[in-house]
């Protein structure tokens, strides 16, 4: 029976192929939602695990997150999907504490002041605040009580907004750690409105962007979204998709990588996938290549597979692996381009996140809290998150086994930023991660205390905030709309974090799951 000769929904959706390219998180989940309606559903990963960011390793007896280690609890929707998955009991809450900001004049390190928005303060004259930008810095931030609100149009850039509104060292020493942290991406690249909506409408209401600040602080829905996390691991959100697949019958199929797409005119009226098998050759790829996301590695012999014929297709690889199997279609016009409404080029850059096992005693009273910020240029490292001061079922866990046992991860590089680490081998890296390590946390620590490292590479997408972010994704996706049959996902369209990845994934296969049941292949 053809897909357009089918007379109801559940047929249709019987005979409905669905190719999903890429075993992230949004592949998995795009895969999830067409497979409920059961339609037939084959995925494809270029790696030999699925997950994507969401990554683990096997590190001196446990199996550790190496990559995403948590979601933003926002809106929800990453939570709907684990109570789906019947991981709701398992769901819990970070260690409260207080982030610090490492980098400061002197190899200074100091807790970020409590309060603020994106690092931004709600009282310049905090001692907390004062600390960390001096007094001529919070004299500096002071003016912004008594300039003039801006009267023309909203500022949509932070950086340029907390530069002019309370001077250089608010944004550099506050500002800037926390957005490079969190987003990797510098604050001349955030969109106000997008990061912290209703900031601007405060400013004009309170006259001053601190007082936009202190408003916030009491309105519950603007504040920043709190982080949740999994007992045992994010890992277990990709393993309770991957049983829930197979209970759903999905085809998935790892080390096996997508080559190229066929367009239905050239295909015999479906689209065809090309595929390829991807062979991890250890000889030739080391350990950091081969785990180093969605897409083929280097250095792996290829062989050709018969390709998969598809009435809908499903693209949830990296930005510059999509953009390469959906060149023809991608091909905006002039117009677009020169109305910065989309790109020709990908914009995702490589992170290096290195994980430590260390046994080190002088970290068992959290001596910086749970996540430490660098002042840009300060350090090699941009961010560190001293696991078992966060999450207190993984310090329980290996305290069980160890004492004085800790798991640190030391995060480098950031969007248009090359990690410190690229080029070195994993001993390098796992070095300059310790030298990071010490200097941010304030305490000596060797490379003797190391039990187990890892380093995991990952291709970091702009998040949803930046500036341009939403009008390029819709562009692409208008291009995409003029081809039929074909969508993309991932993070690079919807933003990068599970609460913008799950909800987006989701969406678009719903626009599958309507054209497969109401509206035919020349739906979406």
């Amino acid at each position: 029976m053809n897909l357009d000769d089918a007379r109801t929904p559940n047929e249709r959706a019987a005979q409905a192929r669905v190719v999903v390219i890429g075993g992230g998180i949004a592949g998995l989940v795009a895969a999830l939602e067409c497979a409920k309606v059961g339609m037939r559903v084959t995925l494809v990963e270029a790696s030999a695990v699925l997950g994507g960011t969401i990554r683990g390793a096997e590190l001196a007896g446990h199996t550790l997150d190496v990559g995403t280690q948590g979601f933003q609890a926002r809106d929800g929707m990453v939570r709907e999907l684990v109570d789906e998955l019947g991981l709701g009991d398992e769901v819990v809450a970070p260690l409260a504490g207080t982030a610090w900001v490492a980098g400061l004049p002197g190899g200074a390190v100091a807790p970020m002041p409590a309060g603020g928005v994106l690092g931004i303060p709600a009282n310049p004259f905090a001692a907390e605040v004062m600390r960390v930008v001096g007094s001529g810095g919070s004299w500096r931030a002071y003016v912004d009580r008594i300039r003039p609100v801006l009267t023309i149009g909203r500022e949509h850039n932070l950086g340029r907004l907390v530069r002019s509104r309370m001077g250089a060292k608010v944004l550099d020493r506050l500002v800037a750690p926390v957005t490079r942290g969190v987003y990797g991406v510098n604050p001349d690249d955030i969109d106000v409105d997008l990061a912290a909506p209703g900031l601007n409408t405060g400013l004009t209401r309170t006259g001053s962007l601190s007082g936009a600040v202190a408003q916030m602080q009491g309105d519950d829905e603007a504040r920043e979204a709190h982080v949740m996390g999994i007992r045992g691991g994010m890992l277990r959100l990709v393993a309770a998709l991957e049983a829930r697949l197979a209970d759903l019958s999905v085809d998935v199929r790892v080390g096996v990588a997508a080559a190229g797409l066929l367009a239905p005119a050239r295909a015999g009226g479906m689209w065809q996938v090309e595929l390829v098998a991807v062979a991890e050759d250890s000889d030739d790829a080391d350990d950091d290549t081969v785990r180093a996301g969605e897409e083929v590695v280097p250095n792996a012999p290829l062989e050709a597979l018969a390709p998969l014929d598809a009435d809908f297709v499903i693209v949830a690889v990296p930005e510059v692996v999509a953009r390469g199997l959906l060149a023809d279609e991608l091909a905006l016009g002039n117009a677009e381009v020169e109305a910065g409404q989309g790109t020709a080029e990908a914009t995702e850059s490589p992170i290096e996140v290195v994980t430590l096992v260390l046994d080190a005693a002088a970290l068992d009273a959290a001596p910086h809290g749970p996540e430490v910020f660098a002042v840009a240029g300060a350090t090699r490292a941009t961010a560190l998150i001293h696991e078992t001061a966060k999450w207190p079922w993984l310090a329980e866990q290996l305290a069980a086994d160890v004492a004085h046992r800790h798991v640190v991860r030391v995060t480098f590089g950031m969007v248009g930023e090359a990690p410190a680490t690229a080029g070195l081998d994993l001993a390098g890296a796992t070095a300059m991660a310790v030298a990071e390590a010490s200097t941010m946390l304030g305490v000596p620590l060797t490379t003797q205390q190391v039990v187990a490292s890892d380093r995991a590479i990952f291709s970091q997408a702009r998040p949803a905030a930046t500036i341009g972010h939403r009008e390029q994704s819709a562009a692409v996706r208008a291009a995409l709309a003029r081809t039929p049959g074909v969508i993309a996902v991932g993070a690079w369209l919807a933003g990068s974090g599970l609460a913008q990845v799950i909800p987006d994934a989701r969406a678009q296969a719903e626009t599958v799951r309507q054209a497969a049941l109401w509206g035919g292949n020349d739906a979406v």
